[in-house]
């Protein structure tokens, strides 16, 4: 292929990094608000919880603005069908982002007796934001057909999506809490681990049966005998992970970042997955990348704007967590 029949596909690969860069970090902390106590004994949980992502969690989300922007510009057709879509769970989403975002600062802001009240807030509009991103990614994946088996799968998506939010935020938790609470957020990376796992079968099995596409992509001879690879790594990183994780806390809290970085791969393998099924349709099942592509001329100038905003984010997204590593502190507002 000639370099001008590549850029649609550099764009979907920056698009994609960027999906997959914010299902990662806006993942973990959607995560830890999902798992946020709403017990009035849980105060002090709940401000760990909280300081663990307070110097991150709004940041992360300008992967989510890049990703879109990227749809936007660079595919404007396809942009149209799934905005058209998927309208009012955006909707829903965003005003999930918005009481995530009123409460966190309310929550410091308010008076003391509401502060409770906000903190469930936020914990109301992380997992109404896992929900709608999960259902979404349902319907996308099912080509926008309607139909109930559609609605059925969409719903199923957003139950695992969240169940996979809550497993890398309490791997999130793990590398850095202490004591009690960091024993809590073992268990419930177990358990959501185990979620997790249960809902990546079912999708595994449920995706080529109503999608004849993917299933005859996977099982192609001699295709099959590499990318079911990709499963098979899936599922012993969901098996390293749980037999680790009956063994943490250790001393001088070793392997306390392991657990994290397994989820991360999952992620990293899950999302691989998906794009094998689907490449190169950006509308699975209506359009391709090449057919929904701006004009030439605009893909080369929007690629020299990339080639600079997303190696700076990158670069302070490195920064700030560099900055920012290590156990979490105890939470205090000036």
């Amino acid at each position: 292929m000639t370099f001008n029949e590549w850029l649609p596909v550099i764009f979907v690969g920056l698009m994609g990094f960027a999906v997959l860069v914010y299902a990662i970090l806006d993942g973990y902390d959607l995560g830890v608000g999902i798992l946020l106590p709403t017990a009035q004994a849980e105060e002090a949980n709940r401000d760990t919880m909280i300081a663990s992502i307070g110097p991150f969690w709004d940041a992360n989300e300008t992967w989510l603005v890049l990703a879109i922007g990227l749809l936007l510009i660079a595919f404007p057709a396809a942009h149209s069908i799934i905005l058209k879509e998927l309208y009012l769970p955006v909707a829903v989403m965003l005003v999930g982002l918005i009481m995530r975002g009123v409460a966190f600062d309310f929550r410091a802001k308010a008076a003391v007796d509401h502060k409770l009240a906000w903190d469930r807030i936020f914990k109301a509009g992380s997992i109404l934001t896992a929900l709608t991103q999960g259902y979404m990614l349902g319907k996308y994946v099912m080509g926008f057909t309607p139909g109930w088996a559609s609605e059925l799968f969409a719903v199923l998506s957003a139950l695992c999506v969240t169940a996979a939010y809550g497993f890398i935020g309490s791997a999130w938790l793990v590398m850095k809490t202490e004591t009690q609470l960091q024993k809590r957020a073992v268990n419930w990376t177990r358990l959501a681990g185990r979620i997790s796992f249960i809902g990546v079968i079912a999708v595994c099995i449920v995706n080529p049966l109503v999608n004849p596409g993917v299933f005859d992509r996977w099982f192609d001879f001699p295709l099959v005998m590499f990318v079911l690879l990709i499963p098979a790594l899936c599922f012993l990183a969901f098996l390293l992970n749980d037999m680790l994780l009956k063994r943490l806390p250790k001393a001088a809290d070793r392997h306390c970042w392991v657990p994290f970085a397994f989820v991360v791969a999952i992620f990293l393998l899950c999302f691989t997955g998906l794009g094998f099924s689907f490449f190169p349709d950006i509308v699975p099942g209506q359009m391709t990348i090449w057919e929904a592509a701006s004009a030439t001329e605009s893909l080369r100038f929007i690629l020299v704007g990339a080639v600079v905003v997303i190696p700076v984010i990158l670069a302070y997204t490195i920064f700030s967590y560099r900055v920012f590593q290590g156990k979490t502190t105890e939470l205090r507002y000036y």
